[in-house]
């Protein structure tokens, strides 16, 4: 049996280095919350697959699905031979997504090629070019994925010239100074600025940023830049490739907020751990395309199509948006007492939705200054005690939570007892 120490050095002779990791720990087997490494150790994962098993690892359903699937066929491309397992599918999305009125779907291999083709349907529906988005957002590491994307390190350094008419602009965030007032007046600045709102076909949105720090989306803005989309006819995308399926407590995050979105990009939690996005958006705009604009050899796998049937039978079935909840205040219960402790005045910010939750460190609370070390010592620490946690942040200083919904509460209090001995031992290490 190889060591992760083993696979480790392998992995380095034969796969290219800009591909991170944020652990070294490979792993064997997993199981719901817990994954099993090469050398035998257990692991709670707070991270499941960057929010992808939702519903947990190797969950026996969806076992079962994928294999009475893999009994038919495992491929035979929708533009050939169609099946209905795609076509079911769309007809359950289009029935829950927050899109006003009629709805239709089409399915895809992962975010990015999601977030790709909902700037394709909203600039051929328009006949505009322009798309803005937000800084701190991140939709995808294709060129137009980066162009869209707020953080410049790692994402985007090098990897230029990106596609034009991309436009970012800040996102509302009160920790860190901005309101919903001051995003709006950056916007209503750049359409008089920079470009005319009839020139822009689409504004895309995370209701709560991923890769950018679990920052959310403050509701009266969301529901004012609904508004203006209404105004200027531009098309409102929201991305909710992290926050969807249950994460945030509601199946999408939008709800929250009450509003309903033109065009949803979905992926991650969408099956269960198998490749699949999906791009749902208002009937007419989806339409906009003629036969051969949209599509692609693997989309809507028909594996993947069967686990995702058996995932949104197991969010209403185990009612796994309030279980997001219930984990959520745990999560955050305890990071709001550690906030507290005198000894450790480094927890800038506790927040989240649902199970869907983020401390920001800082070197000290009263200045707010980033602490991006600390973040990387209590990552570390975690892993050696037996806790996988995941990084983010536009300074690299939030450490975000994302156990899969199914984990039980005392696996989840486990995990926190780590994490705060974790911290604990990071604190006491960097003084």
């Amino acid at each position: 049996m190889a060591t992760s120490a083993e696979l480790h050095a392998r992995r380095m002779d034969a796969v290219p280095r800009g591909i991170g990791h944020a652990t070294l720990i490979y792993a064997k087997r997993a199981k719901n919350a817990e994954i099993w490494s090469e050398d035998g150790r257990r692991y709670i994962d707070f991270g499941a697959g960057i929010a992808v098993v939702n519903t947990g690892h190797q969950h026996p359903r969806i076992v079962e699905a994928v294999k009475r699937q893999l009994e038919d066929f495992s491929h035979v491309c929708f533009q050939v031979t169609p099946h209905e397992n795609y076509v079911a599918l769309a007809e359950r999305l289009n029935a829950i997504a927050p899109i006003s009125g009629p709805a239709k779907t089409m399915l895809a291999s992962t975010g990015a090629e999601a977030v790709e083709n909902a700037v394709k349907v909203a600039r051929i529906f328009t006949g505009r070019p322009g798309i803005i988005s937000f800084s701190g957002g991140f939709h995808g590491r294709t060129h137009m994925g980066m162009a869209l994307t707020g953080k410049a390190v790692p994402y985007k350094k090098g990897f230029g010239p990106f596609p034009a008419d991309i436009y970012n602009v800040a996102f509302p965030n009160l920790y860190h100074g901005t309101s919903s007032g001051e995003s709006i007046k950056a916007l209503k600045a750049l359409f008089k600025y920079q470009a005319d709102p009839s020139t822009i076909a689409g504004i895309i949105i995370e209701p709560v940023q991923g890769e950018g720090g679990f920052n959310i989306a403050p509701f009266d803005f969301l529901d004012a830049l609904r508004s203006l989309c209404d105004e200027h006819g531009i098309v409102l995308i929201a991305d909710e490739i992290q926050t969807g399926f249950a994460r945030t407590g509601k199946l999408f995050a939008l709800e929250h907020a009450g509003i309903k979105a033109d065009v949803v990009t979905l992926a991650k939690g969408l099956a269960g751990g198998l490749p699949l996005s999906a791009i749902v958006g208002r009937a007419d705009i989806m339409d906009a395309s003629g036969p051969g604009g949209l599509g692609g050899t693997y989309a809507g796998n028909p594996v993947a199509c069967a686990a995702a049937h058996t995932v949104l039978d197991i969010i209403a079935d185990e009612d796994l948006c309030a279980r997001a909840d219930a984990i959520g205040s745990i999560i955050q219960g305890r990071c709001r007492e550690l906030a507290d402790r005198s000894n450790l005045n480094c927890i800038g910010d506790v927040r989240g939705l649902g199970a869907m939750c983020a401390v920001e460190f800082v070197k000290d609370v009263k200045s707010g200054e980033p602490a991006p070390e600390l973040t990387g010592a209590v990552l570390k620490a975690a892993n050696e005690r037996g806790l996988i946690l995941l990084s983010c942040g536009t300074y690299g200083n939030v450490i975000r939570f994302l156990p899969p919904l199914t984990a039980s509460d005392e696996i989840v209090r486990e995990g926190m007892d780590i994490f705060e001995a974790s911290l604990t031992e990071a604190v006491s290490r960097l003084q």
